[in-house]
């Protein structure tokens, strides 16, 4: 029996300083990708990704572009030594975290890496400029329940906003708000028996209310963009129902920035459409560990770049060795 395979990219936080590189050397294709980008961005965003520093890659408005150059840069690399996804069977579905869902948008075919790539640049700069006029933060919350959560986020209200951001596994939800909110809340939580309550390296409430004046800017500039019809179905971080027309996924996108990202409920979804098996493409190992927590029933595989990049070096050398 075929396996039914999922595609799913990484967001922030999957960065780090040297990715890329090996792949680079490896394969002409990811060259070909990284070139492009440095291009269409004006600046050597490459050089960004092999040198660092690490807290100019860290910035969000350089960090969404280089996740999605490097996420983009392995498929590209594994289509052109195996074919199109000749490595890993063609996919069934196609789903990203946060920032990854626009990597899955190009995967499906609905945006060109060249729109996707101004679209992230843009959408970093706004949440940027969102995070400097109303400062906020987000943390990570391990072993409460979801009531017990929402009855945490309920209280801290009284001092700011603050909501959940991300549903990342059973246990472990990310919270996002003003700086006093979110302490409120984490306060809150520890009091209320949660195992691990940590601030994240992050100065943006991302997946919150205060990202609202980003939301509203992103979505004028998303209706300057052609989008197309997917080839496969993307699964949605705000529903995590399978989106099939351009109509869905301008309203996904049109409420992303602002709304929780429902990554329990997307690997849910793909498993009730048979998925077997999914494939984590990206800098580095983020989502697979979650997919392992949610659900027993499909295998997550993760294809780092230095994966790739193996896997590309392997096969040219089996070539090679061949006399092909």
């Amino acid at each position: 029996m075929k396996k039914r395979i999922a595609l799913v990219f990484p967001g922030q936080g999957s960065q780090y300083v040297g990715m890329g590189k090996e792949l680079c050397e490896a394969s002409p294709a990811a060259r070909r990708v990284f070139e492009k980008a440095d291009q269409v961005l004006g600046f050597e965003l490459s050089r960004l990704c092999f040198e660092g520093p690490q807290e100019e890659l860290d910035d969000t408005i350089n960090a969404q572009p280089a996740i999605l150059t490097v996420s983009v840069a392995c498929l590209e690399a594994l289509k052109e030594r195996f074919g199109p996804f000749g490595y890993l069977g063609a996919p069934s579905l196609v789903a990203g975290h946060s920032l990854g869902e626009f990597t899955a948008l190009v995967a499906a075919g609905v945006l060109d890496f060249e729109d996707a790539l101004k679209l992230v640049r843009e959408r970093g700069r706004l949440m940027k400029e969102s995070g400097e006029q109303r400062p906020g933060g987000m943390a990570a919350v391990v072993g409460l329940d979801d009531k017990t959560l929402e009855e945490v986020v309920e209280e801290a209200q009284a001092e700011g906003v603050v909501s959940v951001a991300n549903a990342n596994s059973p246990g472990q939800t990310v919270i996002s708000g003003e700086h006093r909110a979110l302490q409120r809340a984490m306060e809150l939580a520890k009091a209320r028996g949660a195992k691990l309550v940590q601030r994240l390296q992050v100065s943006i409430a991302a997946h919150s209310p205060l990202m609202q004046s980003a939301s509203t800017r992103f979505d004028e500039l998303l209706d300057r963009f052609q989008l197309r019809p997917p080839q496969v179905p993307l699964i949605a971080n705000i529903s995590g129902r399978a989106l099939t027309t351009v109509e869905e996924l301008r309203n996904e996108l049109s409420q992303q920035l602002t709304r929780p990202v429902q990554w329990t409920r997307s690997v849910q979804e793909m498993v009730s459409h048979g998925v077997d098996t999914i494939v984590e493409v990206g800098p580095r190992q983020v989502l697979s560990g979650l997919i392992k927590r949610i659900t027993p029933h499909a295998k997550p595989v993760p294809l780092t770049d230095a994966e790739v990049a193996r896997l590309v070096a392997q096969a040219e050398s089996e070539k090679e060795g061949s006399g092909i």
